[in-house]
């Protein structure tokens, strides 16, 4: 029985992408850099430093990864404070609450950094549904790499088999299996070019998710 939802946080929670994107594309502009949109999609579901580490490589980049990690955080955090329309995904905060009050424990597994999961989960009170918070940025691999769903399982109060994963790209998909956990691919009108096929199970709404459904996986 299921007993652990282990939530990705872009493209499953929230759709920051646009404002990734925005800070992203800024800042190959500076760097003087033409990231194709093939290229650019290949970084879903990377924590920013493996994106500048393999940009780095690439393009025969002088910068240090850090001061690049700096950089973009900081026109990402100029555009988030501004975004006034940046909402929850459609269906997803009721869904969390259906977990929670069902007695279900939350954990979020996200590549993003400490710093932007904190902006998000305070914009839009996240915190109390939560037991544990992992940020891809305390791995030195990204997603497909297994390690941050396998250390989100370790914090579950069930083993593995009673854990699945919500995840929305292909890279995320392929972690959650590298890692022998049930996995729900998202399918994302926000995330684009993603292959959910190894997902054992694909949904395109999260009205097609329930405490009572997740019970019977």
């Amino acid at each position: 029985m299921i007993k652990t939802i282990i939530f990705d946080m872009d493209g499953v929670i929230v759709d920051t992408e646009p404002v990734h994107r925005y800070a992203y594309f800024q800042h190959f502009k500076e760097l003087g850099i033409e990231v194709s949109e093939n290229l650019y999609t290949t970084f879903t579901g990377l924590s920013t430093r493996n994106t500048y580490q393999k940009l780095k490589e690439q393009f025969g980049l002088k910068q240090d990864v850090e001061a690049m990690i700096l950089r973009k955080r900081a026109l990402f955090n100029d555009a988030f404070d501004t975004k006034e329309d940046l909402q929850l995904l459609d269906g997803v905060e009721a869904l969390i609450k259906d977990f929670y009050h069902n007695g279900m424990q939350l954990i979020l597994a996200s590549s993003a950094s400490k710093v932007t999961i904190e902006r998000v989960f305070t914009r839009f009170n996240l915190h109390p549904y939560f037991s544990h918070i992992v940020s891809g940025e305390d791995f030195p691999q990204s997603k497909p790499d297994p390690a941050i769903f396998l250390h989100a399982a370790s914090l579950s109060m069930a083993p593995k088999e009673n854990c699945i994963v919500i995840e929305d790209s292909t890279n995320g998909v392929k972690a959650a299996k590298a890692a022998g956990i049930y996995c729900v691919g998202y399918k994302s009108a926000h995330s684009k070019d993603q292959n959910l096929d190894l997902a054992d199970r694909v949904i395109s709404h999260f009205d097609e998710l329930n405490h009572a459904a997740v019970s019977l996986f």
